[in-house]
């Protein structure tokens, strides 16, 4: 079982990219990890945000097998505490026959409804917003974070 990452677009900020390198390399301790980095949607000036989700989505969903768990990381997901999703994390790992777990971040306009209707749960960090790209730091470190509470390691502190 893996665990997986799945963007649109690039990471620019090279100090996002330093960071989420930090700990996808403290996360091959673990678990196997993987990010998938998906190109951009190429825009035209008549595109709606509507179908910028569509094309997104039909993206995402070729790669997605029917026995993965998918996550969408969403603003109107269930919060969760680091030992909730710690928990949560764990729980997912032992399901017997389970696929890969895949958590998924979507373009600036979110997610399109067939997205919705293939994820198995959503997630969501904060009720406050934050850019795609500073959310997939958040989501490694808490992913590491994760690893390290089920295993008992002193990195998290209560």
């Amino acid at each position: 079982m893996k665990i997986s990452l799945y963007i649109i677009g690039k990471t620019t900020a090279a100090y996002l990219r330093e960071g989420i390198d930090i700990y996808c390399k403290r996360l091959c301790h673990y678990v196997p990890f993987e990010i998938r980095q998906f190109p951009d949607v190429r825009t035209t000036k008549g595109m709606t945000e509507s179908v910028q989700k569509v094309k997104e989505g039909e993206i995402f969903l070729e790669q997605i097998r029917t026995a993965d768990y998918v996550v969408l990381l969403d603003e109107r997901g269930r919060e969760m505490t680091s030992r909730d999703f710690a928990g949560f994390i764990d729980k997912r790992m032992a399901s017997a026959g389970a696929g890969n777990i895949i958590f998924v971040i979507g373009g600036p306009y979110g997610f399109s409804d067939a997205m919705y209707e293939r994820a198995d749960c959503k997630v969501s960090f904060s009720r406050m917003t934050f850019s795609h790209e500073m959310i997939r730091l958040l989501f490694v470190e808490q992913l590491y974070r994760a690893m390290t509470i089920l295993r008992g390691e002193p990195y998290h502190h209560d």
